[in-house]
């Protein structure tokens, strides 16, 4: 799924990061890479969403978000 589309106070892990090469550079160097965990704070469906990565919160806008797949993390047993 895509980022864009999941839920709030909800975690994921990266699968895959589509998007330009500058910007794919800069998230690796912000700390979001494939495998990362990333928590949605804040995803009211308008304008950028609120992320939590390596924890720090970051605002990520929509065409970002629509670029970046994730999958659900599996909660502990």
């Amino acid at each position: 799924m895509r980022l864009k589309e999941g839920k709030n106070n909800q975690t994921y892990i990266v699968e895959e990061i589509h998007i330009e090469l500058n910007l794919e550079r800069r998230l690796e160097a912000l700390g979001l890479t494939e495998g990362s965990e990333i928590t949605i704070l804040n995803n009211d469906k308008k304008g950028s969403m609120t992320v939590r990565f390596r924890g720090t919160r970051f605002a990520i806008g929509r065409r970002i978000a629509d670029n970046i797949l994730v999958r659900e993390k599996e909660a502990a047993a």
